[in-house]
């Protein structure tokens, strides 16, 4: 299971059975934290991840707490469908966690949690860092297609700049 950990003090704790992959909200660009912490940026994401049920579909998709342990979790279901790892609290299924249990951890992300659907963990910097990681592959993969465009587009402006180039050659040996 991969997890994101956002710490205060950069260091992470991890549960015994569990493996643990650490994103961090500084290891994005000033320019990127600054779009996601915009109030007004976050809560047209928070809502769109909402509306997805992504977070809500982990039980069906893990009928049981084995398979949930062992899955390869995408970025945004690992940010922002359960409390940060480091937290400790102990997931119940996919999708519910019992929170009577105090945080081992000092993050503010604990204590935002809930088990509510339209809460999650949608205002942890752990899902931020979640969809901050979603973009940055997203946008890896639209910018090699980006590329493939303009290398295929200038191969076909080429060809026919040499067509029309032997077009004009042949007229004007008429």
């Amino acid at each position: 299971m991969f997890r994101f950990i956002v710490t205060n003090n950069g260091s992470g704790h991890s549960v015994a059975g569990l493996r643990y992959k650490e994103y961090q909200l500084k290891d994005y660009s000033s320019w990127f934290l600054k779009q996601l912490n915009n109030t007004e940026n976050w809560k047209r994401l928070k809502g769109c991840l909402v509306k997805t049920q992504d977070c809500n579909n982990l039980a069906k998709k893990y009928k049981t707490l084995k398979q949930y342990k062992s899955a390869k979790l995408t970025p945004i279901e690992a940010g922002c469908c359960g409390p940060p790892s480091e937290c400790g609290y102990p997931p119940v299924n996919a999708s519910y966690y019992d929170l009577s249990f105090h945080p081992i951890s000092s993050n503010k992300d604990c204590k935002l949690y809930k088990n509510s659907r339209a809460v999650k963990c949608y205002n942890c910097d752990s899902c931020k860092a979640g969809v901050a990681q979603y973009m940055k592959t997203e946008w890896r993969i639209v910018a090699i297609l980006n590329l493939v465009l303009f290398i295929v587009l200038s191969i076909i402006y080429f060809v026919g700049c040499c067509a029309r180039r032997n077009a004009v050659r042949r007229r004007s040996k008429i």
